[in-house]
C-alpha cells in the first residue's frame, strides 16, 4: 500500500507537535515558515532543492 502525503501536510503535523508538545511558541513557527518562503527566492534555491530531492532519494531508497 502506497501512501502519498505532500511535504506540506507532513511539515505542518511536525509543527504542530512541536507547538501542543515541546512548547515552542506558534510565533516561532511562523517566523520559520517565512524564513523559507524568503530563502526560496533567494539564489540559494536551486542547492536547496537538489538537497532536498537527494535527502528524499536517500531516505526512498531509489539512486539514480
Amino acid at each position: 500500500m502506497t501512501v502519498s502525503l505532500p511535504l506540506v501536510v507532513l511539515l505542518g503535523f511536525f509543527a504542530w507537535g512541536a507547538v501542543k508538545f515541546l512548547g515552542v511558541r506558534t510565533w516561532i513557527v511562523v517566523l520559520i515558515a517565512l524564513f523559507g518562503f524568503w530563502l526560496s527566492d533567494t539564489f540559494l534555491a536551486p542547492a536547496i532543492e537538489s538537497g532536498t530531492r537527494s535527502g528524499v532519494d536517500i531516505v526512498n531508497g531509489s539512486h539514480d
